[in-house]
């Protein structure tokens, strides 16, 4: 239907003839013939608009196709005869291209047979051009992969070579630039296949070379660390010489003893220039002793690989890990220096390892992790070294560990870490040491103690005086003025004991050094370690020494006479103090040192326990005696024991009033002493004869053993007057034995009468007689036995004694008991 309505422009014209509008599209186009789309409306219309549409349609399309049919007959007729002509002029030239064909089919052949030779001679060229355009391809695809391939190539050798970073900006430069060159190729996506693994692989090298590196480091702690306390041993010694050579040129006081610095300087610094010498060594630095390579290869691998995070995580935890290990101490560290020693220097290794790692590093090691290592380390270590330090007996090995630990913590500030808690830690460890020294001077003071013959020193010549002064500041001109041979009035143990004392203030010192103190304050801390030694240790020992049984009644008296030397030289260790830290003693805070209160004390323990002795060995002679109380007439003569007692006691006071004292104190002060041991004798004799009187178990008492006793006090009532010991005014030492002497004559008078009489009158003449002593001495005497009848010689007048003391018993009872009431 498309075909038949397809049309030229007549038969739409037809068509609107009819009157259907229509609207066409061009549908395509044959040749010259349009075919037109026609809507189906136009259809429609033709056959329901008007009656017998159809019809008429097809009537109209039978004129128009007349009408066509005449104009194609017309265009026929029009060109025919040129048609004609033209068919004419083909058959004329038909012959001649017959002709013309043959001479072109020979002209050909003879061309192809003349061509053959160039046609292989252009295929050759053509081949070879092909080739050299193929060769020429090859080179420049070659040219575009040589470098890709050395490039692996370098990377292979450097991955042998361990060159790890390197490989891994070798990888970068393959991905980035040559591999991008050459993608099509299969090698290629072989090589970018291996990358990854290659990485890995580096990763995993480059982590066993860090933990190789970490083991090497913690075995290698200690040697870091002493390397490094060696090098600030020899800073600080150059420190020191340096200023003394200043101060020497300024024309400054050194108030450090020589001598101290002697000795530290070879206990402390001595070692390192021994060594060096052996050795002939420069001092190692950390870098010379470790390898850092390790860990600057792994952390730039890690970077480089974007994980640098986990690299740093893993380090700082095996670091912690070691950190924990290192602080860790051996159970007997506190027996030898060495082990406190391992212990410094593996810990100052260690974090000289980190010091080092925080500086040539980025981020690896901050300075926040560093100081919250250090804190924690810190803790531990004080928490350490106070536990350990305790078990130190030795003072060499406190010493010993001050030091270690100055050395330890100038080490570590020198690398920027705070050692405040460090040296507070050596206050306390100071207090420990002075415990230590005070325990080792009480042995010593008391060696010199027992070795002492407690007698005046003895000086033959001037060499032997000059000797004895050099120990000890001895100064009396007296004494000086004496010819040789000529004693001095203390004994060996003075001079020995000021020695010992000068020497525990050097021993003090020695710890009070390069504590970073002002010199106020080591004078207050040697001040009051020398009153410890005074005050307790010597003291102490001076008390033992005056309780101990072989020491008699002259060694104690020798032993106040030292005292009161020792005292004397209390002034000279001042002066010894202030000249070592010249800190005059008149400065407001200066401690003063307490000899005097301890000697003086000493001294009354030295007296009181002469006197306990004499007494004891007045209880001694006192227990000997054996009276037989019921005796009927006394012997006539004093007991043999009270004998011996006076002759004892007056050879020792005469060995006290003879003690050798070359001056008037000391004259004065054994004096003194033999009078008060005099009369405390005298007191105890005449205390120790009333309780004989008085003792419970004695139950009866004949007069003649009354004039026996009387006997016997009377013999020690001429000693009291003989003048044992000089000094006594009047007969002071006659009332010791005033209260058995009034007793005795009221019995020996039997003068009952006046003495109850004059009872409670100043002017009695039976004053010191208790009524209770009378009546107690009375009712032994009163109970007459058959066997030895107190009234024998009276017996005629038996009967009225009796009555008499019975009446005197009565009073005498009543006295006490109105006594007893009225009190």
């Amino acid at each position: 239907m498309k075909r038949l309505l397809g049309m030229e422009m007549i038969e739409k014209g037809l068509l609107e003839e009819m009157g259907l509008e229509l609207n066409l599209k061009p549908w395509a186009t044959d040749g010259g013939t349009h075919f037109w789309e026609v809507p189906k409306t136009a259809f429609r219309s033709v056959y329901d608009d008007q009656p017998n549409a159809h019809k008429k349609f097809m009537e109209k399309l039978d004129a128009c196709i007349r009408n066509h049919d005449k104009e194609i007959e017309k265009m026929c007729n029009f060109h025919h005869q040129g048609f004609v002509d033209a068919i004419t002029e083909l058959l004329k030239v038909r012959t001649d291209a017959e002709k013309l064909k043959v001479q072109v089919t020979d002209t050909n052949r003879r061309f192809q047979d003349a061509g053959k030779e160039v046609i292989v001679q252009t295929e050759d060229i053509i081949r070879c051009r092909i080739q050299q355009r193929n060769i020429t391809t090859v080179i420049e695809k070659l040219q575009l992969c040589l470098p890709v391939l050395e490039m692996y190539s370098k990377l292979k050798e450097q991955m042998s070579a361990k060159r790890y970073y390197s490989a891994l900006k070798t990888m970068e430069q393959l991905e980035n630039v040559y591999f991008p060159r050459v993608s099509q190729y299969r090698f290629c996506q072989l090589m970018i296949e291996n990358l990854p693994k290659l990485r890995e692989d580096i990763k995993e090298i480059s982590m066993s070379d860090l933990k190789d590196f970490l083991e090497s480091i913690r075995k290698h702690s200690d040697k870091i660390g002493e390397t490094a306390m060696k090098q600030a041993q020899q800073q600080k010694l150059f420190s020191v010489i340096l200023q003394k050579q200043n101060n020497v040129k300024f024309g400054k006081t050194i108030y450090i003893n020589d001598r101290i610095l002697e000795e530290r300087n070879e206990i402390v610094l001595k070692p390192v220039f021994e060594e060096e010498d052996e050795n002939e060594e420069e001092v190692l630095t950390v870098q010379d002793l470790v390898d850092f390579s390790p860990v600057y290869r792994c952390l730039h691998i890690y970077s480089v690989l974007g994980d640098e995070e986990t690299f740093e995580n893993y380090y700082r935890k095996q670091r912690k890990k070691q950190a924990r290990l290192v602080l860790q101490p051996q159970s007997n560290m506190h027996e030898t220096v060495d082990g406190y020693r391992r212990y410094f220097t593996q810990i100052v290794g260690f974090f000289v390892v980190e010091d080092h790692i925080l500086h040539v590093t980025q981020g690896l090691v901050t300075r926040a992790y560093t100081d919250e290592l250090w804190n924690m380390a810190l803790s531990k270590i004080i928490a350490v070294l106070r536990a350990h330090s305790s078990y130190c007996t030795d003072p060499d090995l406190v010493l010993e560990l001050k030091n270690l630990i100055v050395i330890f913590a100038d080490t570590l500030q020198g690398y920027g870490f705070p050692v405040n808690r460090l040296f507070d830690l050596l206050f306390e460890i100071r207090d420990q040491y002075n415990e230590t020294l005070l325990k080792k001077w009480a042995g010593v003071f008391r060696d010199i103690f027992e070795e002492d013959n407690y007698s005046p020193i003895p000086i033959v010549n001037e060499e032997e005086y000059k000797t004895v002064i050099s120990k000890f500041p001895f100064q009396d001109p007296d004494i000086e003025k004496q010819s040789f041979p000529k004693k001095l009035p203390m004994s060996q143990s003075v001079p020995h004991i000021y020695i010992q004392v000068k020497e525990f203030i050097y021993a003090s010192l020695k710890f009070s050094e390069s504590l970073h103190r002002s010199s106020t304050e080591v004078d207050d801390m040697l001040r009051k370690s020398t009153n410890l030694l005074l005050t307790r240790t010597l003291s102490s020992c001076l008390l033992n020494l005056i309780k101990k049984p072989h020491i008699g009644l002259t060694e104690l008296v020798q032993i106040i006479i030292n005292t009161t030397h020792l005292e004397q030289g209390c002034k000279y260790l001042e002066d010894f103090i202030t000249n070592i830290t010249n800190i005059s003693q008149e400065t407001v805070h200066t401690t003063r040192l307490y000899g005097l209160s301890t000697f003086k004390d000493a001294r009354h323990a030295a007296e009181g326990e002469i006197y306990t002795k004499l007494n004891q060995k007045i209880d001694e002679f006192v227990q000997l005696a054996d009276y037989d109380w019921t005796m009927s007439e006394p012997d006539g003569r004093a007991s043999g024991y009270l004998m011996d007692l006076i002759n004892f006691l007056r050879s020792i006071f005469q060995v006290f009033t003879h003690l050798p004292t070359n001056s008037n104190d000391h004259a004065a002060m054994s004096g003194k002493v033999a009078q008060t041991a005099c009369m405390s004798a005298c007191q105890h004799l005449s205390t120790s004869l009333m309780q004989m009187l008085l003792d419970s178990e004695l139950k009866q008492i004949s007069m003649g053993a009354v004039q026996q006793f009387n006997l016997d006090v009377i013999q020690c009532e001429l000693f009291a007057s003989s003048e044992p010991v000089p000094g006594f005014q009047g007969d002071t030492l006659q009332l010791a034995f005033i209260d058995l002497r009034q007793l005795l004559d009221l019995f020996m008078v039997w003068d009952w009468s006046t003495y109850l009489a004059d009872y409670g009158q100043p002017a009695s003449k039976y004053l010191r007689v208790n009524p209770n002593t009378a009546l107690t001495l009375l009712e032994k005497m009163k109970d007459t036995s058959k066997k030895n009848n107190i009234f024998a010689q009276f017996r005629k007048n038996d009967r009225d004694k009796q009555k008499l003391i019975e009446t005197v018993v009565k009073q005498l009872r009543s006295l006490v008991n109105g006594m007893s009431q009225h009190t």
